[in-house]
C-alpha cells in the first residue's frame, strides 16, 4: 500500500470523524469532547471576570484558555485539511476546496475564535485592547452551532425569513419613533429636562414598548399617562410581530424536515418501491408518524382495526399466543386485515426497539386506492397470502413461524 493512499485513507477517517459525527462512533466521542469544551470555556470567560476567583485560579484559567485553543487550533486544521473529501469539493483543486470551505460561515467563527490568542502572542496589546480581544473568546460559544439542530433551524429560520423580520424591525422603530415624538409634544413643558426633545424621548419609548418602563422617566401630565397606557399595550402587539414570524418559520421548518425524513423512510417501504419520486410524496401526506420506545404496547388485541401500520424504523413482535410470535422489522406492514375487514385486531403487537410507525388510517387508504389503486390491490393480496399461509398452518397443526418475506413474515398477524 502506497504512502499517499494511507495518507488519503486517514484524511477520509477524519473527515468522518469531525463532519459525519453522530454516524460514526468516535465521532460521537470527539462531538461530546468539543461541545463540553465550549461550554466549559464560556463558564471559565465569565469566571475571569469576577475578581476573586480570577485572583485564585488565574493561572489555571490562563492554561485552560491555552489548551482549548490548542485544542480548536487542531480542530481547525483538521477540518480544513480533511474538507477536500466532501463530495462537493471533490472536483476542485485541493487549494481551491479548502478555501472555499475557510470561507464558510462555521469555518470563519472557528477561526475568529482562536485567532485573538495568537495574535496576543505576535503584537503586544495595551490592557484595553486585551480585554476587547478576550470579548472575541465569546465565538466560541458560536460554535455550538455545529452541534445543535434547534440552533441551525434557528439559523435556518432567520436566513429564510429575513426580509419578514426586517419589516417587522422597521414598523418597531416606525412606532419608536411616533411614540417618542407624540410623548415629546405632550410631555416637554412639564418635564423639559426629560423629554426636551425626541431623541431624549426616544429612551422612554423604548423602555415603555419593551417593558413597563423603566422607572427613571415616567409622563406626569394626564395625556402623558393616557399616551403611556396606550404605548405599553402597543409594546405587547410590537413584539408579538416577530415572535409570530419566528415561530410561523420554526413550524414550517420542522414540518419539511419531517417531511423530508418521512419521504426518505417511505421510499425505503417495500410496499411502495414501485412508486416514482412524485407519487411517494402523495403517499407521504396521507401518513402521520408516530414512536413507540421499547415495551410499548402499539396495536392491542380488541382495539377497533381503524388503520393500518407500516415500520421505518425500528422492531416489532406480534404475539400471537404462548410459545408462538413473529417477528416484524424495518419496512414490514401489519393491522390491514382488521382495517380491511372491518373488524378488531386479534393479536398484541409490542415494540422491541424504538418504533418510528407511519400510521394510515381508512380516510387514507380509500384516498390512496383513488390515486393509486395498485397499491391497494398489492395489500389485498398480500392479506390473502397471510390468510392461505394461515390455513395451512391451521391445517397442519403446528405453531406458525415468520418468515423472510414481508407476505410470508407476517402470516400470523391478523388472519388467526
Amino acid at each position: 500500500m502506497s504512502f499517499q493512499s494511507v495518507w488519503r485513507g486517514w484524511r477520509a477517517k477524519v473527515h468522518d470523524i469531525l463532519e459525519v459525527g453522530d454516524g460514526n462512533p468516535v465521532g460521537r466521542v470527539v462531538n461530546v469532547f468539543l461541545i463540553v469544551l465550549i461550554v466549559a470555556n464560556g463558564l471559565a470567560f465569565a469566571a475571569e471576570t469576577v475578581d476573586s476567583v480570577y485572583q485564585r485560579w488565574g493561572p489555571e484559567l490562563e492554561a485552560f484558555n491555552t489548551f482549548s485553543v490548542m485544542v480548536f487550533t487542531v480542530e481547525y486544521v483538521l477540518r480544513l485539511w480533511s474538507s477536500v473529501d466532501i463530495p462537493l469539493y471533490q472536483r476542485l483543486p485541493h487549494w481551491r476546496a479548502r478555501l472555499n470551505f475557510a470561507l464558510r460561515p462555521m469555518m470563519i467563527i472557528d477561526l475568529l475564535a482562536i485567532l485573538p490568542w495568537y495574535l496576543y502572542l505576535i503584537v503586544p496589546f495595551d490592557l484595553r485592547a486585551l480585554r476587547v480581544l478576550r470579548l472575541f473568546r465569546l465565538f466560541r460559544l458560536l460554535k455550538l452551532l455545529r452541534y445543535s439542530p434547534a440552533l441551525l433551524t434557528l439559523k435556518r429560520v432567520i436566513a429564510q425569513e429575513y426580509r419578514a423580520l426586517l419589516g417587522a424591525l422597521l414598523v418597531m422603530m416606525m412606532l419608536m419613533l411616533f411614540s417618542a415624538a407624540v410623548i415629546y409634544f405632550l410631555e416637554r413643558e412639564a418635564q423639559p429636562d426629560k423629554f426636551g426633545s425626541i431623541p431624549a424621548a426616544a429612551w422612554w419609548a423604548i423602555a415603555t414598548l419593551t417593558t413597563i418602563g423603566y422607572g427613571d422617566i415616567v409622563p406626569i401630565t394626564p395625556l402623558g399617562k393616557l399616551f403611556g397606557s396606550i404605548v405599553m399595550l402597543l409594546g405587547i402587539g410590537m413584539f408579538a410581530l416577530p415572535i409570530a414570524i419566528l415561530s410561523t418559520g420554526f413550524s414550517q421548518e420542522s414540518m419539511r424536515h419531517e417531511f423530508v425524513v418521512t419521504w426518505s423512510m417511505v421510499a425505503r417501504v417495500p410496499l411502495f418501491s414501485t412508486l416514482d419520486a412524485a407519487e411517494v410524496a402523495e403517499v407521504t401526506k396521507l401518513l402521520y408518524t408516530r414512536l413507540f420506545q421499547p415495551g410499548a404496547l402499539i396495536v392491542a388485541a380488541g382495539e377497533a382495526g381503524g388503520a393500518m401500520y407500516l415500520i421505518g424504523s425500528g422492531e416489532a413482535t406480534v404475539q400471537i399466543g404462548p410459545g408462538r410470535r413473529a417477528e416484524l422489522h424495518e419496512g414490514d406492514f401489519f393491522g390491514e386485515m382488521a382495517l380491511l375487514e372491518h373488524r378488531r385486531h386479534l393479536h398484541d403487537v409490542v415494540a422491541d426497539t424504538l418504533c418510528r410507525i407511519y400510521v394510515l388510517d381508512s380516510e387514507g387508504l380509500a384516498r390512496l386506492g383513488r390515486r393509486h389503486a395498485e397499491i391497494v390491490r398489492h395489500i389485498k393480496e398480500v392479506s390473502k397470502d397471510r390468510e392461505r399461509e394461515n390455513e395451512k398452518v391451521r391445517r397442519a397443526g403446528r405453531p406458525a413461524r415468520a418468515k423472510s418475506s414481508t407476505a410470508k413474515k407476517l402470516g400470523e398477524t391478523e388472519a388467526q
